[in-house]
Formats: C-alpha cells, sequence, structure tokens
C-alpha cells in the first residue's frame, strides 16, 4: 500500500490550504514535503483567485523538524570543511533555503497555524510565513542546540527579526522551549486560539485577509522589509514609493472619489 503524500493541497475558496500529513512522523520534513510545497507556492503565486496561503498539519505535532532518515537530497554524509557545510545549507536540505526566500518574496500573505508542537525545521518554515497562529497546546524550540549545533535554516536570522536577541537566547543559547503563551509574549506569534475553536478561528482569520485589497498587500509586504532594513529617512521614501503606486490604483481612485463625493454632500446638507 502507497503512502499517503506528505502535503495536502486543497483551494479553499480564496486561500489554498497546504497539510502537513504524516502523523506517524509527527510531520517530519522530507524531500517529498519541500516539493510540493515548492509546487503549491508557484500555483499561490501565479493564480490570481488565491488571495492566501494556509500552512497547516495533522496530528498532535505541528512539524517535528526534517527528517534525518529521508535520503531523497543525496546519501547522508558527515562534511569535513566548513566550506562543504555552507554550501550543503544554501544548496541542498530539499531546496528549504530557496523555497523560504519564495514565501518571504511573494506579495501574497502566507499564514501557518501551530495546532501542537513545533519545533526546528517546522519552526524555520513558519518564520518565513507573514503571519503565525497558535493553538493554546502549541509549543517551540530548536533542539538543535542538544547538538551542539544552530538552527541554520532562518532559525537565528529570522528569529531574531522578530523577537530580538533578548528572548532568541532563550530559545538558542539556552535551549529552552516555550509555550503558546510565552510565544505571544516573545512577539513570535500573532494570535492564541483555543483549541477547540483553532480551525474554525485560523480560517476566519484568512478569510478576513482574503478580503483585503491584494495589491495594498502586496505593497506592505516589501514595504514593511525595506523599512526594517533602513534608516528612518530612506523609510520614509519607501513609504511615498508604495503609496505613489497605490494611489494610482483604479480601485483607490473610485473609492475616494465616492468616500470625497460623500463628505461633499453632507456638508451641503448641513450648509443649506
Amino acid at each position: 500500500m502507497s503512502e499517503a503524500p506528505h502535503l495536502l493541497i486543497e483551494a479553499q475558496g480564496a486561500t489554498l490550504v497546504c497539510t502537513l500529513n504524516r502523523p506517524d512522523k509527527l510531520n517530519a520534513l522530507t524531500g517529498q514535503t519541500m516539493a510540493l510545497l515548492e509546487d503549491a507556492l508557484h500555483k499561490f503565486r501565479d493564480t490570481e483567485a488565491l488571495k492566501v496561503m494556509l500552512i497547516r498539519a495533522t496530528g498532535r505535532y505541528f512539524c517535528s523538524g526534517a527528517d534525518l532518515r529521508d535520503n531523497s537530497d543525496g546519501a547522508p554524509q558527515i562534511d569535513r570543511t566548513g566550506v562543504a557545510i555552507r554550501e550543503k545549507h544554501r544548496l541542498k536540505l530539499h531546496g528549504m533555503h530557496r523555497i523560504y526566500d519564495e514565501m518571504e518574496h511573494i506579495e501574497k500573505p502566507i499564514v501557518v497555524a501551530h495546532q501542537g508542537t513545533c519545533v526546528g525545521g517546522g519552526l524555520e518554515l513558519s518564520l518565513s510565513c507573514d503571519f503565525r497562529l497558535a493553538a493554546k497546546s502549541a509549543s517551540y524550540s530548536f533542539p538543535e542546540g542538544k547538538f551542539g549545533v544552530l538552527p541554520a535554516s532562518n532559525g537565528v536570522s529570522r528569529l531574531t527579526r522578530y523577537v530580538g536577541p533578548h528572548w532568541a537566547r532563550y530559545l538558542i543559547m539556552a535551549n529552552k522551549p516555550a509555550d503558546a503563551e510565552r510565544a505571544l509574549l516573545m512577539g513570535l506569534v500573532h494570535e492564541v486560539y483555543s483549541d477547540e475553536t483553532f480551525d474554525a478561528d485560523v480560517m476566519a482569520f484568512c478569510e478576513h485577509l482574503a478580503g483585503n485589497n491584494g495589491e495594498q498587500m502586496g505593497m506592505a509586504k516589501l514595504a514593511i522589509e525595506l523599512c526594517h532594513e533602513l534608516g528612518r529617512d530612506q523609510a520614509r521614501h519607501i513609504e511615498r514609493l508604495g503609496n505613489s503606486t497605490l494611489m494610482l490604483n483604479p480601485d483607490y481612485l473610485a473609492g475616494i472619489e465616492k468616500y470625497i463625493s460623500m463628505i461633499g454632500s453632507k456638508g451641503k446638507s448641513k450648509g443649506e
């Protein structure tokens, strides 16, 4: 009997839902998982009707990290030079770095929903999403420290951008776990929902995003990243550049003209 796909992909309205589907393996990431995720990303990017992408999971774990028994990326070996290790991180690991870059560059919102434990590579994948939602029973950790190494596929770089060095030290140096409430305090997740209503709350959040203006969200995704990197004066240039495009959008022009007309009509009525 053939194994079920490692990632299930289904459109629910304007949301493309991608579900990690190896509950018996704690949803450990494989080459198949990453290949299917990359295909889903391209479909999401290129399909105008799809407004939001949701990554979720089945089972008691969201993801236990990379499946170390999966050899689809080549036979396992211990690299003996620093260059080989750095190039392996950059070019192999089932294309994780390339895929995470694409997640960050797509000008549409990507949401990840943690119904349970999220560790290692699963947390690194989540850090490339725009919104992270947690169930009350979710928890987070980086077990790489137990082996004397770093989480080096977003685990230091993205984590530190989101939670700052203070909490990054807690998760990476101290190698301490965080429950959902502490993750919310850190700024690691945006919302914590009850376990009982989690699925419905997540879909409601995605539907809310799907109803927002797509051009504005795409521009905001780019502008926020750029403004984080730049000084205050240059960041203000980004704001102005963004609005110089958005304020020429026919939807904006029609909406603002209608609003101004409505305000003018009310003022005239009061004056009379």
